[in-house]
């Protein structure tokens, strides 16, 4: 690994760690002039506004366009993440206070281009739907606008801000994608990116959207969304689901529909007419909260409905899209972490509900998962549920793609930092981020140490390099083959460095397959 990324850490080194932000030239988008700040290289500007705020008779409504100012507005802090409960032990932490007026991207760019037109990055935060924002200093662009990126985060609606029906919102807006307003406000930004980006030296041609959880999974929505087609040109997928009925599953209207009009009877608001929902978009915002977050949700099932379909924004799965050849034919990459959910300790009769839809291949499935016989159950199950949530269905998604003739490239994430090796066992869910965005040091302050600092130049390096060319290779790294169901080849971002070779864990994938609906069609 150390003779491989020498060069990036010497790279690195180069970098002013330490230096003082200076004004930046003013820049003109929708709505009016902003400057930003420019530091050790990278210029950016914070809480640039591409919508109105969604508040008061805007709540529940499509994104409105972005109210004019005068004069030039300051872009150097970070607007306020959409409206939450934050999660007490979130891997990416708030840097700013949530609130409902929240519709805000963030840009970065080198300080003097390399190039007249510089590839675009668009960033959608994880956090079920219902927690993160484009706030937390690991999703600070920089390290991505110094090696020739334009990188842009957004925020969008969360929770029931975001994902929301109710018999008199249908009947509102009937003809009008329904619901997913968080959503909307994903595309909304791509549209801003599409109308704005060469202004700051990017590429509107050249547009990659990534994002990781659910995140992840908006990424794998909007490649199969008909109202996205255009607004971007690669997609990158980090632990975002995929398999239809898994961990992403959307419900349908009309479930959701049930769900809004139990939430306003919870809320004291009886009926299902224009005046319930008048009382409704006067509720405040703390109310609509109601203590969800990642921690509640599964508590909350009766009274928040999450993404649904919707008929025009989703209009299906994207496991039923891929199968049918409806996405996007874009250069995709996608992957998921070797423990997903390795924080998760599983009591055995949890273990043993998991195994029970195995049947008579249970042993089989035990032995797959504890091949050194370690009877370990809890073992046995967050290698499950990790690989049934995460793993198996990026594996589902990167055959489709790829037989569909797209670029598709394939990892598995299971580099641990160093100051955690004697506690951790795998890459736990979105410990990839920090290493992908070269923010090692944001996250794991003087603990970091070179081995995770030539790693996360190595997985900067890789992901630029798709976004630039649809193919993450070059500059020495270690070849990454694109993927195959023939070859199965992934890349795997391990302790020793980035490592191609067939995926090491096809048995135990190809068990989960078979109890999840088969392989994909030839």
């Amino acid at each position: 690994m150390k003779s491989v990324l020498t060069r990036c850490l010497v790279s690195l080194a180069a970098i002013p760690l330490l230096s003082v932000a200076a004004p930046a030239a003013p820049v003109k988008v929708d709505g009016g002039l902003v400057t930003g700040a420019a530091a050790g290289g990278v210029v950016s500007w914070k809480g640039v506004p591409y919508a109105a705020p969604p508040v008061g008779e805007r709540r529940w409504r499509a994104p409105q366009p972005v109210e004019a100012w005068t004069g030039v507005r300051a872009a150097t802090e970070y607007a306020h993440d959409c409206m939450q409960l934050p999660f007490p032990s979130d891997a990416a932490p708030l840097g700013t206070p949530p609130a409902e007026d929240c519709l805000y991207v963030n840009v970065w760019a080198p300080e003097k281009p390399p190039a007249p037109k510089l590839p675009v990055m668009v960033w959608i935060h994880g956090g079920g739907f219902v927690n993160g924002g484009s706030s937390p200093a690991v999703y600070d662009g920089s390290a991505f606008a110094r090696r020739g990126v334009v990188f842009v985060s957004l925020n969008h609606r969360l929770g029931r801000f975001g994902f929301f029906a109710h018999p008199a919102l249908t009947r509102e807006t009937p003809d009008a994608p329904l619901g997913n307003y968080g959503y909307l406000d994903q595309i909304a930004a791509l549209r801003w990116v599409q109308r704005n980006v060469a202004a700051f030296g990017g590429d509107p041609g050249n547009v990659t959207v990534f994002g990781e959880s659910a995140g992840g999974g908006s990424v794998n929505t909007l490649v199969v969304s008909p109202l996205a087609r255009g607004l971007f040109h690669k997609a990158i997928v980090e632990s975002g689901g995929g398999r239809a009925g898994g961990i992403m599953t959307p419900r349908t209207l009309k479930e959701a529909e049930a769900v809004g009009v139990a939430f306003a009877k919870s809320a004291g608001i009886e009926g299902d007419d224009a005046a319930a929902l008048a009382a409704l978009r006067k509720l405040p915002a703390a109310d609509l909260v109601r203590g969800l977050n990642l921690m509640t949700m599964g508590q909350q099932r009766d009274t928040y409905a999450g993404p649904m379909i919707d008929g025009k924004l989703v209009v299906e799965e994207p496991e039923t899209a891929f199968r049918a050849g409806r996405q996007a034919r874009v250069p995709y990459m996608i992957g998921a972490n070797d423990r997903e959910f390795g924080f998760m300790p599983l009591p055995p009769p949890a273990v043993e509900g998991m195994l029970a839809r195995f049947g008579a291949a249970k042993d089989e499935v035990v032995a797959a998962y504890d091949p050194g016989k370690t009877g370990q159950m809890s073992e046995v199950g967050i290698g499950l549920m990790s690989d049934s949530a995460m793993v198996e269905p990026a594996r589902l998604l990167a055959r489709l793609a790829s037989a569909a003739g797209q670029p598709t490239f394939a990892y598995r994430f299971s580099y641990v930092a160093s100051s955690l090796r004697k506690e951790a066992k795998g890459a736990l869910h979105a410990t990839e981020i920090p290493f992908v965005f070269e923010t090692v040091r944001a996250k794991y302050a003087d603990a970091a140490t070179a081995d995770d600092l030539a790693l996360a130049a190595a997985a900067n390096a890789y992901w630029v390099a798709f976004a630039r060319t649809g193919d993450p290779n070059g500059d020495g790294r270690p070849r990454w083959p694109a993927y195959s169901q023939q070859g199965d080849e992934i890349m795997d971002f391990a302790i020793t460095g980035p490592t191609s070779k067939p995926d090491p864990w096809k048995a135990r994938l190809d068990l989960v397959e078979r109890f999840a609906g088969g392989p994909p069609a030839r």
